[in-house]
């Protein structure tokens, strides 16, 4: 094989996988020029530098949310560091994702085996990213929303573009009030649930696992504090409805108005008619990673 000819299979061959120009050279030297052979070498190694990548944390990234008509999805995909959560590539990537985590209603399981733009399906290109960009990547988490019951809304923080930035929320809202009145309204509460972080929609359907860990810890800090034993339980008492108030969105201040909760503003809005928050999705980049 004469030089000219190496060089060009070089070419086509980073062409094809986006890798380096030594390890194309590498592994045309060792598969005779076969360019499919080549292919599959590289695969391979790429595979063997994934692993490897995999033992570190990979808590930066984007939210992605794609919506078609009242469908709407949600996906967070990780990288480790901010610089690559904005390279132009690591961005594409999660916008076609998003698109087939719409398709597949955030099924984790369906959207890894779907077929991406270049034949090839998520899991594979996935491969392909890590080994490219350098960086351990991985698909964390999506959800989906869809219903002819519910009306829709999303909003996405810090965004970098449309539908893609640090924070994502998808809220759906059981309403005899028509989407276009509501928009504004739906925008803004999930907004508000960005900003407030809330980890349930009423008391009623807080987790109990929660609960009984923050009344054990506000007992425990009462007595590490010398608080007479005859008054713990009334102080204890008053806390945990503080932290109910806190972390259920209904009950929370509204972060536009803080003088009212968000449930007097539903009532506000709703007058007669019925407008009930039905469900919420909150993703952030990183959390609890």
């Amino acid at each position: 094989m004469s030089q000219g000819n190496a060089l060009d299979k070089v070419k086509k061959l980073r062409e094809l996988t986006g890798v380096g120009f030594q390890d194309c050279k590498n592994a045309i030297d060792k598969n005779n020029g076969d360019i499919e052979k080549s292919i599959e070498f590289l695969r391979i190694k790429g595979i063997a530098k994934a692993n490897k990548k995999m033992e570190r944390v990979a808590a930066d990234g984007l939210i992605s949310i794609c919506e078609e008509k009242n469908k709407f999805s949600i996906i967070e995909v990780n990288s480790e560091t901010d610089f690559v959560a904005k390279n132009d590539e690591f961005i594409k990537f999660v916008e076609e994702i998003s698109k087939l985590a719409l398709i597949k209603s955030g099924k984790m399981k369906d959207i890894l085996t779907s077929q991406m733009e270049n034949k090839k399906n998520v899991k594979d290109n996935l491969v392909s990213v890590i080994s490219k960009i350098g960086e351990k990547i991985t698909l964390r988490r999506s959800d989906c929303l869809e219903s002819d019951k519910f009306v829709n809304f999303s909003y996405t923080h810090s965004a970098v573009k449309k539908n893609l930035g640090k924070i994502g929320v998808l809220l759906s809202l059981e309403t005899t009030i028509k989407k276009e009145k509501l928009l504004e309204f739906g925008k803004k509460l999930a907004m508000h649930i960005a900003a407030s972080s809330p980890l349930a929609i009423d008391k009623d359907v807080l987790d109990p696992k929660v609960l009984k860990k923050e009344k054990e810890i506000i007992i425990e800090e009462l007595k590490n504090s010398g608080k007479d034993n005859k008054i713990i339980d009334k102080i204890t008492t008053g806390k945990l409805n503080k932290f109910i108030s806190d972390n259920t969105l209904l009950n929370q201040e509204w972060v536009m108005e803080p003088k009212k909760k968000v449930k007097d503003v539903i009532r506000q809005i709703a007058v007669k008619e019925k407008l009930v928050v039905k469900k919420f999705i909150r993703f952030k980049v990183g959390e609890g990673v």
